[in-house]
């Protein structure tokens, strides 16, 4: 199961800068500079931290990046890149079916299991039905 550390330890891997800082709009936000150095800020008092790292280095690593001016159609695209990715990386497929084989199956089990919320594990569980995963 991938735990906090070890997406800071990828994080360093791919030389991807994490901070910490007071945002009002958002709990987290990724962000490249001109020579594609991947930048991620999370709220000082975020709730979820693993999930929402998850996704801004999915944003990271796959380069599914946008500006606030595209089209709805592209942003959905890229957020579920990142999405993707996050779903990957904190369920896998087989970890999930390892928990249903163990009788782990209410979504507030599978959340507290692994330490997610109830909305990301309903996400993960659609996208690998959806996929013939599971």
């Amino acid at each position: 199961m991938t735990t906090i550390s070890d997406l800071y330890r990828i994080a360093e891997e791919n030389n991807i800068r994490i901070d910490t800082f007071h945002l009002k709009s958002t709990v987290s936000l990724s962000l490249t500079d001109e020579d594609n150095n991947c930048f991620i800020a999370l709220n000082d008092n975020s709730e979820n931290e693993l999930e929402h790292l998850a996704h801004e280095m999915g944003h990271c690593i796959t380069g599914s990046f946008y500006n606030r001016f595209s089209a709805y159609d592209i942003r959905e695209k890229h957020e579920w890149q990142a999405n993707k990715w996050a779903i990957k990386k904190l369920i896998p497929a087989d970890e999930l079916k390892n928990a249903f084989s163990y009788k782990i199956t209410e979504l507030w089990e599978l959340a507290d299991y692994f330490n997610v919320t109830e909305d990301f594990i309903k996400k993960a569980y659609d996208y690998y039905k959806e996929n013939d995963y599971i």
